[in-house]
């Protein structure tokens, strides 16, 4: 069995937050993009049952005919899984509606917490020499979520700048705390991301200020901005830095990723 812990293992990120709508699926795309476009190699895990990180890296749902509900719950190799996207460097395991009944199906499961952690691990991951792996979670604190939380070495939080956006955060950083205390003490928080940025706008500014009095260096420096090509691009299934490469979103998500690369994980949970 593989073990990601080694040196040259992959580092495995899990992109969390219970809220919908506040830039998960895309922060996961796009900060895969720019990784990959830094010469990083890059596995994505489309872990939602929407499955829009796929149809957003254009996977066509007849394309998804091994996902990832068959990597957890029938025991695939891995390798029958990954798919190769448009975008150098960067493949994914695809997710269909298929996924939604999982957590039903995993209840009865003896391992059914680690069932991601042990394929993730699985021996023929070596074959494609990652460097990263961003699980896209869906937004719920529910058994898909703490598989990624218990398959991950860190978890990346996209906060959108709006009112009541720290609200709600308690939770998930008490399921980031009770994954540490049971399943997986290594677990750390890898940043918060602040999302659909506006700086012309007095709220966003004060969530920001918020975000930072009380998560300090949690909170990534980058600031991911409110930009029209940002929210275009899935429309195109491209991520933005093949969209429109010289955006504001782009560059943020190219700035997003030199963070991420050069910073150390944040403190615990």
């Amino acid at each position: 069995m593989s073990d990601p812990t080694r040196p040259h293992g992959p580092k495995i990120i899990a992109i969390a937050n219970q809220k919908g709508g506040v830039g998960k699926t895309t922060t996961t795309i796009n900060l895969g993009a720019a990784l990959a476009e830094a010469g990083q190699r890059v596995l994505i895990v489309d872990l939602d049952p929407q499955g829009n990180a796929s149809t957003g890296l254009g996977i066509e749902p007849d394309e998804r005919e091994y996902t990832t509900y068959e990597l957890l719950l029938e025991e695939i190799k891995l390798s029958q899984v990954v798919q190769d996207t448009e975008i150098e460097n960067l493949r994914i395991v695809p997710a269909t509606v298929d996924l939604s009944s999982a957590d039903i199906e995993l209840i009865s499961n003896e391992k059914r917490s680690y069932l991601l952690h042990d394929a993730l691990r699985q021996a023929d991951m070596d074959r494609y020499e990652l460097d990263y792996i961003l699980i896209d979670c869906p937004p719920s604190l529910n058994l898909l979520t703490v598989n990624a939380m218990v398959a991950s070495h860190s978890v990346l939080v996209p906060l959108q700048s709006e009112f009541f956006a720290l609200e709600g955060l308690s939770q998930l950083m008490l399921t980031i705390r009770e994954v540490r205390q049971s399943a997986n003490p290594n677990l750390r928080i890898e940043g918060i991301v602040l999302t659909m940025f506006d700086a012309r706008n007095n709220l966003s500014t004060q969530v920001e200020q918020d975000a930072r009095d009380n998560l300090g260096d949690l909170v990534f420096q980058t600031r991911i901005p409110r930009n029209v090509r940002v929210s275009e691009a899935p429309s195109y299934a491209l991520p933005v830095l093949q969209y429109d490469s010289t955006s504001k979103g782009a560059q943020a998500y190219r700035a997003l990723a030199d963070e991420l690369m050069t910073n150390q994980s944040r403190v615990a949970a």
